[in-house]
Parts: structure tokens; sequence; C-alpha cells
């Protein structure tokens, strides 16, 4: 018994180091073919296939015969493959290939042709077939095997992906689409599948003329069968991932004129994703749609609060709105309460028209009032109405009730200690120690917000921290601090030219302070809000000329550009700060978007010209 343990150990420990020494010269065939010492690699995978002709060694062989232009061994090689497997067709690929790189491209495509005839109706067959043809960029071939597997087993709607896929590889993005809208057309059901495949498609290659193709293919068939509601909706959803809402908006439309038991229900699906994408001006378009269709519509209260909310949008980004634009949301909101009333599905509403009340019309007692009652409403969830103590605090900051905001804040943060309302409230909580004088306590919250989960927070908290550090140490008495940080709260609420007299008197009793930078941007934003644009444009530009490796430097160049690209129309000059960013501040948190708009700048500006010339 101990005998033939022994015996078993011993042949456990000589098919072990037997597999460690094949596995050590393999690695080395593997590094000669490498490093192209093919000499090398051929003498050893010669000797392993002899050995074990397995799929791996003889692949590897075939490369290298093929490496070193021994086409005579390679043909050999693949002759003696097909013979211990018959059955595969794809060995006449690798045989194929062997005589294309000998110049044999006759020898080369009869081989081809063998494959095919021979490769019978099975289709994995067919499959390994097409798949070795498109491994040696052969997508005729592939092509070809895949349609006459169709005919075989008589189905023209077998193998679309895979034919798409190939055609997409050849370029041919006519043929592609066609592949997928003939199947969508036949089989409608595979529409969510069809736009898997085709987000990817766009998404990898981002080119724009398989874009176009898409796009030219849809309404080719549109034009021929305008009703065709699944043709329509592959319409919207490829406008939306161009980006294009406004065409996306005008066929969701269509869409619901065609067919009134929709209920207007794309329409509102592209009004929300506008909106998710900032579109706020088709968002808009989109609610108003759904609205005019009347209170008998299923979406005409979720279109109404989120017209609203759209409408608040617009205002709140907006640098300075006008009386009549305060008057006439303002009137608006007046009547969406007295319609919808005061109630849970309102309390978004009431939200935002406390907001523009307080901080555009400057009733800061109707607004927390109104926030107040919907506290005391039964039936609001937990996030929505923590949500609402957050805007209660900001408001009363502004109308400078300061213990009051400090308390809300505190039970936000207390009720989310993990979570992205709590960091919200903690970072407001920070601010509001900041405009108190509190820098050592302001400083240590915003730290330890530094390490957010929500990017806006930590970036906000990282800006707070740094102001407030840098300039401690320039500072040791706080004085220009105070009054910088005494400013931020004058411009928070809105009291801009006692802002402007705290600033003026740090730069009057300083020949030079670390805050100087500061006090340029706050001035600029200052002068956006109260519409004086190009002297905002005068001081950011003092920013970026005379503090270029400071901190504020490329916020200064972003705000510089969407300046001059939103508010002065100056594009060039746009496209010069968004250039800027890309080039020179490469760690920007906006060299994203800078390139983003850079590049839709770019292609405006050239489509422009082209009109231009054309239009001679």
């Amino acid at each position: 018994m101990i005998l033939k343990k022994l015996c078993l150990l011993v042949f456990i420990l000589v098919a072990v180091c037997a597999s460690a020494q094949n596995g050590t010269e393999t690695q080395t065939a593997d590094y000669y073919f490498q490093n192209k010492e093919y000499d090398k690699a051929a003498e050893l995978y010669e000797r392993f296939y002899e050995k074990t002709p397995s799929k791996f060694y003889y692949t590897q062989l075939l490369a290298t015969y093929l490496e070193l232009g021994n086409y005579k061994n390679a043909e050999k090689l693949v002759e003696k493959q097909k013979r211990r497997e018959p059955k595969n067709p794809a060995l006449y690929v690798d045989l194929g290939m062997v005589y294309l790189r000998e110049g044999k491209r006759g020898k080369a495509e009869k081989t081809f042709d063998k494959a095919i005839s021979d490769m019978g109706a099975n289709t994995s067959t067919a499959m390994a077939l097409a798949e070795a043809f498109d491994k040696i960029e052969q997508y005729d071939y592939a092509l070809k095997v895949y349609a006459e597997m169709r005919k075989k087993i008589k189905n023209n709607y077998s193998f679309v992906f895979e034919m798409a896929t190939i055609y997409e590889k050849k370029g041919d993005y006519e043929s592609m689409m066609a592949e997928y809208l003939d199947y969508l057309e036949a089989v409608p059901q595979m529409k969510a599948s069809l736009q898997v495949f085709l987000q990817r498609s766009l998404t990898q290659t981002n080119n724009p003329k398989l874009a176009e193709s898409l796009r030219r293919s849809l309404a080719s068939r549109l034009q021929k069968t305008p009703n065709n509601s699944t043709l329509l909706e592959m319409m919207i959803w490829f406008s939306i991932q161009v980006k294009d809402f406004d065409f996306a908006l005008k066929q969701a439309k269509a869409v619901d004129m065609r067919f009134p038991d929709a209920d207007a229900e794309q329409v509102l699906r592209v009004a929300n994703i506008a909106t998710t994408n900032g579109a706020n001006d088709v968002a808009e378009q989109g609610y108003l749609y759904i609205v005019g269709k009347g209170k008998d519509n299923p979406y005409y209260i979720e279109a109404r609060v989120k017209l609203l909310k759209v409408k608040f949008s617009k205002i709140n980004e907006n640098y300075k709105a006008t009386p009549k634009e305060l008057a006439d949301i303002s009137q608006e909101y007046e009547q969406a309460l007295e319609e919808l009333g005061k109630n849970v599905q309102t309390v978004d509403i009431m939200r935002n028209y406390a907001h523009i009340l307080a901080f555009y019309v400057f009733d800061v007692q109707k607004a927390a009032d109104m926030l107040y009652d919907v506290l005391e409403m039964k039936g609001v969830d937990k996030k929505s109405k923590d949500a609402v103590k957050l805007e209660l605090g900001d408001i009363l900051i502004f109308g400078g009730e300061m213990w009051e905001s400090a308390l809300l804040y505190m039970q936000v943060e207390k009720a989310n200690k993990d979570d992205m309302t709590g960091a919200l409230a903690k970072l407001k909580s920070a601010k509001l120690s900041y405009y108190k004088g509190d820098f050592e306590w302001a400083k240590s919250q915003a730290n330890v917000l530094r390490a957010s989960t929500s990017k806006l927070v930590a970036n906000d908290a990282m800006e707070l921290s740094l102001l407030i550090s840098d300039n401690m140490e320039s500072d040791s008495t706080f004085s220009s601090l105070r009054f910088f940080a005494q400013a931020d709260l004058l411009i928070y609420q809105n009291r801009f030219e006692e802002a402007l007299g705290y600033f003026d008197s740090i730069t009057k009793t300083n020949l030079y302070h670390a805050l100087f930078d500061e006090i340029f941007m706050r001035k600029a934003q200052v002068a956006m809000k109260q519409g004086e644009y190009m002297q905002a444009d005068s001081l950011l530009q003092k920013v970026v000329d005379l503090y270029a490796d400071d901190i504020l430097a490329d916020d200064a160049l972003f705000l510089l550009a969407d300046l001059n690209e939103n508010k002065l129309k100056n594009n060039a000059r746009a496209m010069e700060c968004y250039e800027k960013i890309i080039l020179d501040y490469t760690a920007s948190l906006y060299i994203t978007e800078a390139r983003k708009r850079y590049n839709r700048l770019k292609a405006s500006t050239r489509v422009q010209a082209t009109e231009k010339s054309m239009s001679r």
C-alpha cells in the first residue's frame, strides 16, 4: 500500500515538473515571437506542435511561419491540420491567408470559395467560418458566409447583428443601417436591443458619418411610411443621442398628432430629457404643448409643475432677470398654486416660488411663510422636507436671521449623516460660519467635506477651505478676510453697493493682498448680476492676465468664455478662452466642458462659413 502511494507521488511530481517545464518553454517561445526572434520561436513551436498538436500551437506556429515568409512550411502546416480536422472549413481560410501573403490572390479566392461551399447548413460552423474571415479582414467573404447561410436556413433576418457589425468595420454604414432597420420593421419588438447596439456604435466610434447615415436612413424610410410609429420613435431616440433635442421634440409632437391615444407621452419624455441636459428652451416648449392639451390629459399636472421648474431654472441661471420676467413668473406661480392648491404635489412649486420671492422680489417674509406652511403640511416626505429646510435656511440668511438658519442646517445634517443632503447641509453650515467670521471652524468643516462623494460639494468645500487658509496665513489679524467675508454675505443678500465698499476698503488699505484676485472675481460676478457685462469682461480679464498661475485663473477663463458666448455674443473670443483652458489648464475641472463647448462653437462657425460662401 505504501509502495503504491510512493509511486503515485512520484508520478504526480514528474507530471508537475513536466508541466512547469512546458509552461516555461512556451513562455520562452512567446517571448521570442514578441521580440521578433521568429527563427528561435519557430524552432520551439515546431517541437511543441509535433508533441501536442493543439489549436494554440498550430496558430502560433502558423503566425511565425508567415512572419518569416516561410510560405511553403505554412502551407504544409495548414494541410497537416486539415487532415486532423477534415470538417473544419475555417482551415481553408488559413490556407487562403497563406496564399494572400504569397501574393497569389486568385488561388486564395478559390480557397475561400471552397470554404464557403463546404460549410454545410450548420449555423455554428458558419459563424466560426465568418469569424475566421473577419479575423483576417476579409469582410466581403464573411458577409457572403452569412448571406449563404440565410438562404440555406430560409431566414432573411438571421445574423443581423453580426452582419451589421461587419458592415460597420467596412465603413459601409448604409448597409449597416439597412440591416438594422429592415429587421426593426419586420420585428418591432426588437427596438430596445437595436438601440443598445446602435448606441454603443455611436458612442464608441463618435463617427459623424455613422450618425448621418442613421439619420438619413430613418428619414428616407419615414418619407415612405410616415405613420410607422416604430420608426418615429427611433428617430426621436436618435435625435436624443446626438443631443438634437429640438428635432426630437418636433418628432415627438408628430407622433402625438398621428397617434392621439399616446397622450403626449413621448413629448413628456423628450422634455424631461431636455431638462436633464440643460436644454431648457426645448423642455419649456414640450411642457407647454402638454399643458395646452388641457386638464384631461393624464400628464397635465406633471407638465404644469415641470414647466414652472424650467422657468425657475431659466431665471435662476440668468445673470440678471428683468422686472417684467420676474412679474410674469410670479404671476404664473400664483396662478398655478391657485389652480392646483398647496399640497404634497405642489411642494416643489412652493419651494421654487419662495426662492424667487426672496432672492429676486425681496419679499423674504412671504417666502419664509410659504416654506413654514410646507413644513407643517401632512404627508410631505422626509426628502422634500429636508430640501425645504435647506431653502428656508438660505432665505433666512438672506433676511439676516443667522441663528435660525444654523438650526435648520444642523437638523438636516443630523438627519442625513451619510448622504449628499447631509453633506450639502454641512457645507451650508460651514459657509454660514465663514460669513460670521468663525474661520477656523468653517475651514475644519470644509476640509472634512473635501472627501465628499458629491463632486459639487467637494469642489465648493475645497474652494472655501483654500480661500480661508490662504488668507489666514497672509493676515494674522484676519481683518481683510473678515471684510471679504462680510462682502460675500452682502453679495448673497444682493446688497451689491455695500459689498463693493468692503472690497474697496481692502484694496485701499493694502498695497498687495492675496485676496486681490478674489476681489476681481467677486466684482465681476456683481457686475454680471447687475447686467454690466462689459465691465465684468474687463474684470475677469484682469484675473486671467495678472494671476495666470493662481487657482482662480481657470475659473475666470471659463466665466469669461461663458459671458462672451451667451451674453456678449462674441463666439470668437469665447473659443479663445475655451481653447486656453484646454491647452494651458489641463488639470482644470472645466476642461471637459470647455472642450465640448469649443467643438460646438467650431462646428457652428464652419456651418456659418459654408452657408455664407453658398449665398455668394
